[in-house]
């Protein structure tokens, strides 16, 4: 991807799935490119929407478009339409933290939503969980307050995904997890705790492509308003995060 836009396969991996394209029902938008182009500029600077340059618009009409694709579930689709052009024969799981900024907090709690702010003495953060192919791509995300256990989020992501076999680390290594994985006819590929009386025997071959993660979870922080949240709310940053990640995987 050139930095702070869309190559033009990228656009046409994307394009026919997005609201106000040619022949879609309503009105025919002209700048669709240009508005996803703006978020992630956006998402790869790091800078308050008003910030956002003049070239792009009205940058409360970008935010305000934003925010009806995340209501409507327009991003959502693009990343599982795109998730769904995967290898099954191995995935893996890891998480990430990522430092919430001051302006994040502050979000007004309607019903109780949690918008997965974590506290804690180092701070406010927040936790990516990732589901990752075999060639490095997300095919699955989710997003907690960052003091939230890894292996909460594993079963989850799992159900979304039908991999021949699971790699994770230690740290997923649970009784309810490997069940459920076995039950599925899935390997799974996780070293046992060391309190364990009878570990399970492990693919090595398998299990060192694990950094695999560790170079999507890389690739992903280098968008700063993901390397760092500003959204406060957690609809807007997942939507990022599933807009990135989706654009970021196309070859």
């Amino acid at each position: 991807m050139r930095r702070y836009g869309l190559s033009d396969s990228q656009w046409e991996r994307i394009k026919d799935l997005l609201p106000g394209r040619e022949g879609h029902i309503g009105g025919t938008a002209a700048d669709n490119r240009l508005f996803v182009q703006a978020v992630l500029y956006r998402y790869c600077a790091g800078i308050p929407w008003r910030d956002l340059p003049a070239r792009f618009g009205d940058w409360k009409n970008v935010h305000r478009r934003l925010r009806r694709w995340c209501e409507g579930g327009v991003i959502k689709r693009i990343f599982r339409h795109l998730a769904a052009d995967r290898d099954n024969d191995y995935m893996m799981i890891d998480s990430t933290i990522v430092r919430d900024h001051q302006h994040s907090a502050g979000a007004r709690k309607k019903g109780g939503a949690d918008q997965a702010i974590g506290r804690s003495r180092g701070g406010l953060t927040s936790k990516i969980h990732a589901i990752v192919g075999a060639a490095g791509k997300a095919v699955a995300l989710s997003l907690t307050p960052g003091q939230r256990a890894d292996i909460t989020e594993a079963a989850p992501l799992l159900d979304e995904v039908d991999p021949a076999a699971f790699i994770a680390d230690r740290a997923y290594d649970a009784d309810p997890l490997i069940k459920k994985i076995e039950e599925r006819q899935i390997t799974p590929v996780i070293p046992s705790r060391k309190n364990r009386r009878d570990p399970r025997k492990l693919s090595f071959r398998l299990y060192k492509n694990r950094n695999i993660t560790e170079r999507f979870f890389a690739r992903l922080k280098q968008f700063r308003g993901i390397a760092t949240r500003y959204d406060r709310l957690k609809s807007t940053f997942l939507a990022a995060l599933q807009l990135v990640s989706a654009i970021i995987g196309i070859n």
